[in-house]
């Protein structure tokens, strides 16, 4: 059967009959029932985890790390940008790779490289070779998040597998939510290099885990065609105008996102003097913001189009950019001058990044890992950039921070004028 082909709920695929060590014989499309079940979904949960909480757990610590690595705000802020590259075109090569020869061992690959990368960086007494370990880190997280929603497609069918997506996609809020509070009290107790020490135990945890985990793609269903033909389809992709506008939207976005993960430790924990515990909590707002967001989302569209969600979504992001910038510029309101807006500016990914991912797979019906690998890369790409401006231009106040936030809250809105001005081609064969 063509891998590009939609799938039919009634097509019953043969077990892999050679299935790795310790895996269970599965039918694709079968879900794990009961508590194997369970046990499956946590492990994912983990895997999708990885990608959030490999830097959110020490930006309180990032202060502290400049001081110990001898470097100033601006060079520190590049172990987020590096980490984003790792990410970023990490997760372009483990789609086709598992696509070849199953989900589970590029999983512990994966897995092997973010322990390594982990205690690199927990080894690390210069912050050169801490931006090195990081893009090592990085790449292998990214196989676990990649892989991660793979497995979910294997197994689940239709709207039940929208909803096992929703469930990971949860818990990839909470670990946002929870990372740098916990992050704070490690640092507290035991010093930075304890964060990545953490980090390493936490990947030890799940690579053990995987002997319950099975494997979910097929011999009868991997993809033969050399790894360099996949790569070639990400280029006929990106030629796609109505693509290049959710993927513009949420690049934009990100982009600002990532500077404000970047700079935001510096800005409340430097320039306003704000405790690392509480800056955990105010970082954890704004995650509450997006859950709340989300939500409501799941709710409106019923009764609204995606698009029109997302075009909700950049006007708010848009208007409360601006307000960022000018509060950072002019201090106006003080610190709540800027809590307040960032706040409406983060919460907004829940408008905003689940409606681009889905309109931007809705049009290619028979590519969507491949879409979903293009639009992940161009995401995390913009976030390089993002975070890398913020530290490229630190100053010492929030000035940098606010332009690159303001800049990416108008140009996500401006990105949806491609998706307007190319809505005839919402629905096309892919």
């Amino acid at each position: 059967m063509d891998d590009n082909s939609p799938r039919d709920d009634t097509e019953t695929d043969p077990v892999d009959d050679n299935p790795p060590p310790g895996a269970c014989r599965l039918r694709p499309g079968a879900a794990i029932p009961g508590r194997r079940g369970w046990q499956v979904l946590a492990i994912l949960s983990t895997l999708m985890g990885f990608a959030s909480i490999s830097t959110d757990l020490y930006l309180p610590a990032m202060p502290a790390m400049s001081r110990s690595l001898h470097a100033d705000n601006g060079t520190l802020e590049l172990t987020v940008s590096a980490y984003l590259m790792g990410f970023a075109f990490g997760q372009l090569f483990w789609g086709p790779i598992s696509d070849r020869h199953g989900r589970r061992w590029p999983v512990a690959i994966g897995i092997v490289l973010f322990v390594i990368g982990s205690a690199g960086c927990a080894l690390s007494y210069g912050v050169w070779t801490m931006i090195g370990w990081r893009v090592v880190q990085a790449a292998g997280a990214s196989a676990g998040v990649v892989l991660g929603r793979a497995m979910v497609r294997d197994l689940y069918e239709g709207d039940r597998a929208v909803q096992m997506m929703s469930t990971l996609m949860t818990v990839m809020a909470i670990a946002p939510l929870i990372g740098p509070f916990l992050g704070g009290q490690i640092m507290a107790l035991a010093g930075w290099h304890a964060i990545f020490w953490t980090l390493v135990c936490v990947g030890l945890v799940t690579l053990a885990s995987l002997s319950m985990l099975p494997e979910t793609l097929s011999a009868a269903r991997r993809n033969t065609e050399p790894l360099g033909i996949a790569l070639v389809r990400y280029a006929e992709l990106a030629l796609d105008r109505r693509l290049l506008g959710y993927a513009g939207v949420g690049g934009f976005y990100y982009g600002g996102t990532f500077a404000y993960v970047a700079g935001s430790p510096f800005v409340y924990i430097s320039y306003y003097h704000v405790p690392a515990g509480l800056y955990g909590l105010l970082f954890g707002a704004g995650i509450t913001g997006i859950m709340i967001a989300n939500t409501l989302n799941a709710r409106l569209v019923v009764r609204q189009s995606s698009d029109r969600l997302l075009f909700w979504g950049t006007g708010l992001a848009a208007v409360s950019s601006v307000i960022v910038a000018v509060a950072a510029w002019t201090n106006w309101g003080g610190l709540w001058g800027l809590i307040l807006p960032l706040f409406v500016f983060i919460a907004s990914s829940g408008l905003i990044v689940a409606n681009s991912i889905a309109g931007a797979m809705r049009g290619f019906p028979f590519s969507v890992g491949a879409v979903s690998a293009l639009v992940g890369a161009i995401q995390y790409g913009s976030g390089i950039l993002g975070s890398a401006l913020v530290g490229a231009f630190a100053d010492g106040t929030p000035r940098p921070l606010g332009c690159v936030i303001a800049l990416a809250g108008i140009g996500s809105l401006a990105c949806t004028r491609l998706i307007a001005a190319n809505g005839d081609r919402d629905h096309k064969p892919g």
